[in-house]
């Protein structure tokens, strides 16, 4: 029987380049799953977030989203009275979204008595 004085790592490393090519391919995919938003400008910005935020949701194409996840508007208004009266809710809209979105939001979270209310903006300053 032959004697092994060296180890060949040439096949070690083949699979630890085909193991790298898989991790960066599902890294690409799962960072595109993220809600593309251009926020609005402000000067005068906080950066106090409630625990454990609602976070909802308006994309520069007018689709809604509820805690990342896409929703139709009926079933977001829905799910806004499901939450309690203290429950803080975080409001991210895209900045070339028609206003009438932003209010129709607005008007579902007054209607279930929402008023934690904190809108996302970045800082301009």
């Amino acid at each position: 029987m032959k004697r092994f004085d060296q180890v060949n790592v040439i096949p070690f490393i083949d699979i630890m380049l085909v193991l790298l090519a898989i991790v960066l391919t599902t890294a690409t995919f799962i960072n595109q799953g993220k809600i593309s938003l251009q926020l609005p400008d402000a000067e005068n910005t906080s950066t106090d977030f409630p625990e454990d935020p609602v976070k909802i949701a308006i994309d520069s194409t007018g689709k809604y989203f509820y805690n990342e996840a896409p929703v139709e508007f009926d079933m977001l208004v829905v799910k806004l009275e499901s939450l309690s009266q203290d429950d803080p809710v975080l409001l991210y809209v895209d900045k070339t979204v028609r206003f009438e979105r932003f209010i129709k939001v607005i008007d579902a979270l007054k209607a279930s008595q929402l008023d934690n209310l904190a809108i996302m903006t970045r800082n301009g300053a």
